[in-house]
């Protein structure tokens, strides 16, 4: 999608719920609307294994900085790499520091928001989105961008470049044309525009010239199937087959099997089966089944509670 196409984009996939109504946020300074930005996330191993899109972004963090923007409050931003070496030369070139200070701090590495692992954002705008029925939306460096995948309270996902992601948590809303609007104010409260803050592609090639190299790839890697000591000390029974804890919150034995007498016996063709679930549209196997966050209400909470799962733990 080009990025002038990103406006109607909204409007199109939502047409019978898009609406221009600012709602007050409990315990909050400010509104919110169809269209807000309230994830933020530049994320995914994918992505963040290009050198150049993470400089672009720490480059652009930078000249946001320098000029005094902010990241609209209702924003959850976060940064996950897959790999640790991206943390090493955006140190090595002091870009960490823009990234951290603007608010794209170091949540982790590996899977975060693309399984739905972005953690919760604030109560009061999540119930302020609920009640309402607002379609808000999400800005990650990705993989995935379908409903209920990255927040079971965020509809609209766009997949975007990190850069990117940085510059659109200035808007706060996914409805703009970036490339031609105004996108914040600086200190003096002069409009500022995508190409005031955009890094050009020398400045860029510069930094990765500079501060990436090999030796940081083959010192980091040299005992990556070692693990850390925290690998090192899981204790684990050697055995062919997977030794199931029956008290476990995390994995099970599916009891689907149990009451198979002969297991030797060929399976049989389906035929005429019953229906078990019709579903209407807007409906993912992360409602039914999340990857990341479970919801309060759903029967795995349930089961959870009853473990003394405290919510605060609710994941998988």
């Amino acid at each position: 999608m080009l990025l002038k196409n990103v406006e109607d984009s909204f409007a199109k996939f939502f047409p019978n719920k898009f609406s221009k109504d600012k709602y007050n946020v409990s315990n909050k300074k400010y509104t919110i609307s169809n269209g807000d930005i309230v994830i933020a996330a530049i994320t995914s191993c994918t992505n963040t294994s290009n050198p150049s899109v993470i400089i672009a972004a720490g480059l652009l963090a930078k000249k946001a900085c320098e000029l005094g923007l902010k990241i609209k409050p209702w924003v959850k931003t976060s940064f996950a790499p897959g790999s640790k070496i991206v943390t090493e030369y955006l140190k090595e070139s002091g870009l960490d520091y823009y990234l951290d200070k603007i608010g794209f701090n170091l949540v982790g590495y590996g899977c975060t928001t693309c399984i739905g692992n972005s953690g919760p954002i604030d109560s009061d705008i999540e119930n302020t989105i609920n009640n309402n029925d607002i379609i808000t939306s999400s800005v990650l460096s990705g993989n995935r961008n379908f409903e209920g995948r990255i927040h079971r309270a965020v509809k609209a996902n766009y997949l975007m470049s990190p850069p990117l992601v940085v510059a659109y948590s200035f808007i706060g809303n996914i409805d703009i044309d970036i490339s031609k609007d105004v996108i914040a104010k600086d200190s003096e409260g002069r409009d500022i525009y995508l190409k005031d803050i955009w890094p050009s592609d020398s400045q860029i090639q510069e930094y990765v010239n500079e501060y990436v190299n090999r030796e940081m790839f083959a010192k980091k890697y040299k005992d990556v199937f070692l693990g850390d000591a925290s690998w090192q000390n899981i204790k684990v029974t050697k055995t062919e087959l997977y030794n199931w804890n029956e008290n476990s919150t995390y994995i099970n034995n599916p009891p689907y099997f149990e009451k198979i007498k002969d297991k030797k016996t060929a399976l049989e063709p389906i035929i005429d089966a019953n229906i078990l679930a019709v579903f209407g549209d807007s409906i993912t196997t992360d409602h039914i089944s999340p990857a990341g966050d479970i919801a309060k209400d759903s029967p795995a909470a349930k089961y959870l509670s009853k473990k003394s799962v405290k919510e605060v733990d609710f994941n998988s």
